[in-house]
Order: C-alpha cells, then structure tokens, then sequence
C-alpha cells in the first residue's frame, strides 16, 4: 500500500537529489528553533478551518507533529468573549484531554506546544486587541491570516483582502507587531497574489516585503492565488523565484502536499526552509511519523489497521472532550472520510463513515471494519 496520497494532474517536479537523500540531509532552520523551541523539524500542520481543533493537533503531535497552527481565530470574536477563548485555548485543551493538570498532561503528550495562534481580521486596532489576547492565553507565535480565499473573506476585507489592497495591510501587520511588542515571534500566512495579473504581483511584493521590513520571523506562502482558492495546481516555481529573490527571508512553503515525499520534495525544488502540510495531513497524521522516519533514514512505512483503529478511537475521544458527545459523531464524519484512505478497503470504509450519525454507530463502523488484530 502507497504511502503517497498526490492527485495523479500534479505536475513533474524537478528535484536535484533523490528524496530519500534529500531527506536524509535536510534539518529545521536555526532561526527558526532558535524563535520557537522544539520546531525541530522543517514541516508543520497548518490552520485549518473546520478541521485543525486541539483534537487533531493532538494526534499530530503524538505522530512527530512539531509545530500547529490554529484555525484562523477571527479578532473580534475573541475581543468579545467567543471561539478561540474556551475551544482553542492549547493548555485548557491539554488539561481536559489529559484529566489532570497540565504539567502532568505534558508528560502524557497531550501538550499542545508549541502553538500558533492564527488571528484574522480587518482593523488594525481590532486585530491588536485579539492578538495581545493570544499571547495573554499563552500562545508560541501568533500568525496573522492574508491568505484566506472564502469569498466572504472579500465582502469582510479581510484574510487575502489584503492582498488586494496593500495599502490596508501594512497598518494591520504594524499594529499587531506593536501590540504584541516581541513577547512572541510573529509571523504572516500570505497566497502568490488576488489573482495573476502584474498589478497584483505588486501588492504581493509590496505586502511580502513589509512583512520582514517590520521584525516579522517568516512568512507562510500558499502557491496558489486568493482567486484559485483550492483549484488546480499550485505554483512551485513562484516559491522558486520568492526563494531566489529574498534568500535572507525565513520562507515556508504551502500547497499541494499530499504525502511524506512532497515535503522533501517542495525543500528540494524551492529551496523553503520548512513546509506547511495543510489537506495532506487531514486524517492522516503518519504524514509526520513518515517524514521523521525519513530524516532518520527508514523507509516510510504505511499505517497497519491497528494503528488506524487506535488512532480513530483516540482522535474521538479528544474531539469528545473538547467538543461534547452532541456534536462529535457529525463534526468527526469528515475525518472519518479521509481516514478511510488509508483502509485497504478504503469504498466500504467511506460509506460507512458517511452514515455514522451518532457515538454509537461510529463505534459501530470501527469494530466492524477495524478489527482488533
């Protein structure tokens, strides 16, 4: 069974090495572990809306995960009190995870550390107040969402707004460096560009280049545009020439990672300094334990059914906690789909996973088609 989960319309990559030797060679930028004690790996989990919960980065964590991004917490919910203050605090997650007191839960690896907060918003004062709330409730890095394609993203002008209007985003981007006044790295999700036209290359310059101007620690660039949204193939070469152009910028790349060898791929061809594993790694947290194995020399090996079965139990379990029996059963279909992938019979899991409505069929669906071997 593959470990490499890539759509087949990818194109060729033009890699200079093996990957495996690629691999091998590879090790997390010194800058950035020197920010961000036990980023030790260039790969990290990305925010992902509907998806990245403490329960999910827990998993990820337990499968050599080291560093998580938030789902993008919007400033004025967290100003007022909502989402972000109670689901996404990491050390109340771990507490209540791990039924016990944090620091015992920091041996039992339910740590949900180290952390980036992802806030998104629209003014400048709005998105200082939220992100001095992040580094209040203990985040790592807080990282500033310009990336976010949803087309309300537009009608609210923020997320990849910014990168329509320049102009808007440098005020947002100085008033949360200020606000946050070096207590915590900062950092910045950005896309290539609104869409491919000259002028929104520009902006892209002219955002890119005020995010270091202004004592961010590095950027996260998605190699699709705000207008492509999640269509067709990202752009490798665009993080080629970002890579070329700005050689002293700490640059993470993102977009179409899909499996263990992308990784090593993307740091091969565009020379990042690490990579953002984002749709790649939902319902697939071996994507980690694979990459590691990989630096180290071992061939990557595939989950066994066991371990999907465990870690399906152990990813409810947490969701449970974090989100309540009630809405638990439909919140985990989704990743019970993606999942499902990687079960040798990956139809029948689907559809079984797709039916689940409740606590109990779900257990149901894991002791059918997940025996104990």
């Amino acid at each position: 069974m593959s470990v490499n989960l890539s759509p087949s319309d990818l194109p060729p990559r033009r890699l200079s090495r093996s990957i495996a030797e690629t691999a091998r060679l590879v090790k997390a930028d010194p800058r950035v572990t020197a920010l961000v004690p036990g980023f030790d790996a260039p790969f990290f989990q990305a925010g992902l809306a509907g998806y990245s919960d403490g329960a999910m980065r827990l998993i990820a964590r337990r499968h050599g995960c080291p560093f998580c991004v938030t789902e993008a917490l919007l400033d004025r919910t967290l100003i007022n009190g909502g989402k972000g203050r109670r689901k996404e605090d990491p050390d109340l997650i771990a507490t209540e995870c791990g039924m016990g007191e944090i620091e015992d839960n920091i041996a039992a690896s339910t740590d949900d550390h180290p952390i980036a907060g992802q806030i998104m918003g629209t003014t400048p004062d709005e998105m200082a107040e939220g992100a001095d709330i992040l580094v209040r409730m203990g985040y790592d890095v807080i990282d500033v969402n310009m990336a976010c394609p949803v087309k309300k993203i537009k009608s609210a002008s923020r997320g990849g707004h910014f990168l329509h209007h320049a102009d808007e985003a440098i005020p947002v981007l100085r008033a949360v460096i200020d606000a946050v006044d070096g207590r915590v790295p900062c950092t910045v999700k950005l896309r290539r560009g609104w869409d491919d036209s000259p002028d929104s290359e520009r902006r892209f310059w002219t955002v890119f280049d005020a995010v270091y101007e202004l004592g961010y620690a590095w950027t996260t660039v998605h190699c699709r545009t705000v207008q492509q949204r999640y269509e067709g193939p990202g752009r490798w070469e665009f993080l080629e020439d970002l890579v070329r152009l700005r050689p002293d910028c700490v640059i993470f790349g993102s977009g179409d990672i899909w499996g263990v060898e992308d990784v090593f791929a993307m740091i091969d061809q565009c020379g990042v300094a690490g990579v953002s594993v984002a749709r790649g790694c939902i319902g697939n947290p071996w994507i980690f334990r694979q990459a590691r194995d990989m630096m180290a020399g071992r061939e990557p090996t595939a989950p066994t059914v066991t371990e999907q079965r465990e870690v399906l139990l152990e990813h409810y379990r947490l969701a449970s906690i974090i989100h309540g029996d009630r809405t638990t059963s439909r919140h985990m279909r989704k990743f019970g789909i993606k999942f499902a992938a990687h079960h040798p019979d990956a139809r029948s899991v689907k559809a079984a996973f797709i039916a689940c409505e409740s606590a109990e069929s779900w257990r149901e669906v894991i002791e059918r088609l997940y025996p104990v071997q």
